[in-house]
């Protein structure tokens, strides 16, 4: 039995541009049909602006639970550092009940915000004290329920990480969770391919966590690993990470990436802050993409992305969540055009011309580059981006009522939703044909909740310091 969905929109981003009238016809999750300028048939539940659902390239579910408890000035220089020390003490008392239920809450978040489908760089493998779980795709499949229950897309990306420091420096005890060996890591991906089967348009990735993580030879093990699917890895996020790979490797991050692996159109490389023109140029040729997470570099202090010049090669962008201290699609986009307004001392910089809607050039930069990197292909290669035939019904829509759309039309949609409302215009998110968020909530928001409160009740009363 074929399970059929037909919507109809006053107007909505096709591939080919806003359209009126529209009609989207589904079987079991894809789109089959795409009607424009028709009128609205009994049959089609009515909705008034609609947009493709945007990927995450780059999140850690886990890290929702530490939102907000990391502002509080330390001793000497905050930075990127000191806050990964406070992660890694929230980190040692999670169980896998509330990894699930912090994992959930930052999906339903994720739908709700305006992404329909999420790059998961797992990392956090190993029960608490670094003990291996007898089944080693425990948290991958708590990973997976987290995404069936929420009903967002899920490209899972177990995380290889076996160092503290370039050359192969011993771990870490605090460390001991994420830690494997490369014949471990290959069972955690065996069981976490095994955990995303039932899951409706799912799939498994790789991502060495860094170049500082990892030993060259195990580079080059875990990318042999994916088996044809995506690459995903941090690189030159801070100013001490490339100082560091320079003093170890005489070269730059991104440099030394591009001279020892394959990089290619299957790769994501995520922040890539600190690249020169060279190697941004480098990388553009590859027709790689760079995951850029704008307010957690922001609220790390990581520095400012060279996002015009990167463009200005033609290079491929997508937009990641990383933290999740705040998911909204539309803040994301906000933030990176903002940082290199502040940079340039300019306006509507990422715009492609004169003319251009910036908000337009945002969205479908991170439209195409997320897909990319998560479906693991280029649009027009057997798969398809956007709301078009053989896609799955992948659809944001936004309430035409709203005080930030009234009298937009046309790309002043999109510039109003990213930088005069962000989520509050949302009102209902389908994925693969199912409507999950109706009126902006999340369909299990509460029961979510109250799941997710109950863990940081927990986590919190275990915690003998304070974050």
């Amino acid at each position: 039995m074929y399970a059929m969905t037909s919507l109809w929109f006053e107007s909505a981003l096709l591939p080919q541009g806003w359209a009126r009238g529209v009609r989207l016809s589904a079987t079991d999750g894809y789109i089959e049909r795409v009607t424009a300028n028709v009128q609205a048939a009994d049959t089609d539940e009515r909705h008034g602006i609609a947009l493709p659902g945007l990927p995450n390239v780059h999140s850690h579910a886990f890290q929702r639970g530490l939102a907000g408890l990391t502002e509080r000035r330390g001793p000497g220089d905050d930075s990127f550092w000191s806050w990964r020390e406070l992660m890694y003490r929230f980190v040692e008392r999670i169980d896998p009940d509330e990894f699930e239920a912090i994992s959930a809450l930052a999906f339903a978040e994720m739908l709700e915000g305006g992404f329909t489908h999420v790059g998961e760089f797992h990392y956090l493998h190993h029960d608490r004290g670094g003990v291996p779980f007898a089944d080693p795709g425990e948290l991958a499949g708590r990973l997976a329920a987290a995404a069936a229950h929420t009903g967002i897309g899920l490209t899972l990306l177990p995380t290889f990480y076996a160092h503290s420091g370039f050359g192969g420096t011993a771990p870490t005890s605090r460390q001991r969770r994420f830690i494997n060996d490369p014949e471990r890591f290959a069972r955690i991906l065996e069981a976490s391919r095994m955990a995303v089967r039932a899951l409706a348009g799912a799939s498994v990735g790789v991502a060495p966590h860094s170049l500082r993580a990892v030993t060259p030879e195990e580079l080059s093990a875990v990318v042999q690993l994916a088996q044809g699917g995506v690459i995903h890895i941090h690189v030159a996020e801070q100013t001490r990470e490339v100082e560091e790979c320079v003093a170890w490797s005489g070269r730059r991050p991104v440099e030394w990436l591009l001279d020892s692996q394959a990089v290619d159109e299957r790769w994501c490389l995520v922040h890539a802050t600190h690249a020169t023109p060279g190697e941004l140029s480098a990388v553009a040729a590859r027709r790689a993409v760079v995951g850029l997470c704008p307010l957690t570099e922001s609220s790390l202090g990581d520095g400012i992305f060279p996002a015009t010049e990167f463009l200005a090669h033609h290079g491929r962008i997508g937009i990641g969540s990383d933290s999740n201290i705040l998911l909204d699609a539309a803040e994301e986009l906000r933030t990176l055009e903002y940082s290199q307004r502040l940079r340039q001392h300019a306006r509507n910089v990422l715009a492609s011309g004169a003319g251009a809607s910036t908000g337009r050039c945002l969205f479908d930069g991170a439209l195409e580059g997320g897909w990319q990197v998560l479906q693991g292909g280029t649009p027009g290669q057997g798969r398809t981006a956007g709301l078009a035939p053989g896609a799955p019904l992948d659809v944001v829509s936004l309430a035409r009522g709203h005080a930030a759309l009234l009298e937009r039309r046309d790309d002043e949609i999109l510039d109003s939703w990213i930088f005069a409302a962000g989520r509050s215009v949302i009102d209902c998110v389908w994925r693969a044909g199912v409507k999950v968020v109706s009126n902006g909530r999340h369909r299990d928001r509460d029961a979510i909740l109250a799941r997710y409160a109950r863990a940081l009740q927990r986590l919190r009363a275990s915690d003998t310091t304070s974050c």
